[in-house]
C-alpha cells in the first residue's frame, strides 16, 4: 500500500507540488526562506587568538535543507570547525543522512528509512528545507557522499549514529578509514554501547557522547572508555553548576544547540570554546 501511494505521489503530486505557477508552492517558500547567519566575532564573542569552534548543526540548514549535501558544502565554504550529520540505516544496510527514522519531515514520499533500499530512497523528492526548490535533482545523501565533501578540507565531519544498530558500525569506521580521515572525523551517539563498539574497533576516531544534563556518572562513563571521549550535552538541560562539573573534571565539551548570543557569551565566559549551532558563524 505504501509503495502504491508513493508511486502516486512521485508521478502525480510531486510535479504539482513543485509547479512554480501554483499558489501552494509560494506558501511553502515563505516557510523555507533562508535564515540570516549571525557572526559571533562581530558581537564580541571569540577572537582570532581565542576562537569559538563552531559545529554546523545538520549542516548550514539556514541556507539549504538539513542533512543535504549543499548544506555541508556551505559548512566548508564558511569554515566551520565541524559539520554534524545524522545517519540512518536503509533496508539494504547502507547509511544515509536523515535526522528522523522516517522520510515525512523532508521528503514528499513517506515511510521508514529502514523500509527502503538506497536505490528507492534516491528517487524521493524534497518538500521542505531552506531553498529546497533551488537544488534541482536534490536527493537523500549517503554517508560516502557526505564524507567526500570534507576530504582535503579543514572542516571535520561529525557523524551522529541514529538507531540502535551495532552490527553495521564497522561500515561507518571503514568509510572513514577508506578516506584516511581517522584524525579528521568525529563519531557521536546517545548510545554508549555504540561508542564502545567503535572504540573496540581500534579506529582512532574521536568520540563524543551525546547527553542531557551533565552528571558525575556521565563524566565517569566517558572517562572509562579506552579512547579519549568528549561530552556533547544539550545546552538547555544544563546549568552553570552542571557545566562546571565538566570543566573541573577536564572533560572536553561541545554544547548543542546554542542559538542565542547571551548563551554563547555565557559559555565562552565559562571557558567553553566548542558549540553546535543553527545560525552562528565566526
Amino acid at each position: 500500500m505504501t509503495f502504491v501511494l508513493n508511486k502516486i505521489i512521485t508521478l502525480i503530486l510531486v510535479p504539482l507540488y513543485l509547479c512554480p505557477f501554483l499558489p501552494f508552492i509560494h506558501i511553502v517558500k515563505i516557510f523555507n526562506q533562508p535564515q540570516e547567519l549571525i557572526s559571533l566575532s562581530e558581537n564580541g564573542i571569540g577572537s582570532e587568538e581565542d576562537p569559538v569552534f563552531l559545529t554546523a548543526h545538520r549542516g548550514v540548514h539556514a541556507e539549504a535543507p538539513e542533512n543535504s549535501l549543499p548544506a555541508y558544502e556551505k559548512a566548508v565554504e564558511y569554515g566551520y570547525y565541524t559539520a554534524e550529520c545524522d545517519i540512518q540505516l536503509t533496508k539494504d544496510n547502507e547509511w544515509v543522512l536523515n535526522h528522523n527514522s522516517d522520510t515525512g519531515a523532508l521528503f514528499c514520499e513517506i515511510g521508514e528509512i529502514s523500509e527502503y533500499t538506497l536505490a528507492e530512497l534516491k528517487t524521493f523528492s524534497y518538500k521542505w528545507g531552506a531553498n529546497f526548490w533551488e537544488y534541482e535533482g536534490l536527493r537523500i545523501a549517503t554517508l560516502d557522499e557526505y564524507l567526500d565533501i570534507f576530504v582535503g578540507t579543514s572542516t571535520r565531519p561529525q557523524i551522529e549514529i541514529k538507531g540502535d544498530n551495532l552490527d553495521m558500525l564497522c561500515k561507518v569506521v571503514d568509510a572513514v578509514k577508506a578516506r584516511n580521515m581517522e584524525d579528521q572525523a568525529i563519531i557521536i551517539s546517545f548510545d554508549m554501547e555504540q561508542l564502545k563498539v567503535i572504540d573496540a574497533l581500534d579506529s582512532g576516531i574521536e568520540l563524543w557522547y551525546l547527553c542531557g544534563e551533565i552528571t558525575p556518572e556521565i563524566i565517569s562513563s566517558v572517562k572509562a572508555l579506552d579512547s579519549e571521549c568528549w561530552l556533547s550535552p544539550n545546552f538547555e538541560d544544563n546549568t552553570k553548576a552542571s557545566i562546571q562539573l565538566a570543566v573541573d573534571a577536564g572533560v572536553g565539551c561541545s554544547f548543542w544547540t546554542v542559538n542565542e548570543l547571551e548563551d554563547a557569551k555565557m559559555l565562552y565566559d565559562m571557558g567553553i570554546r566548542y558549540i553546535e549551532t543553527d545560525i552562528f558563524i565566526n
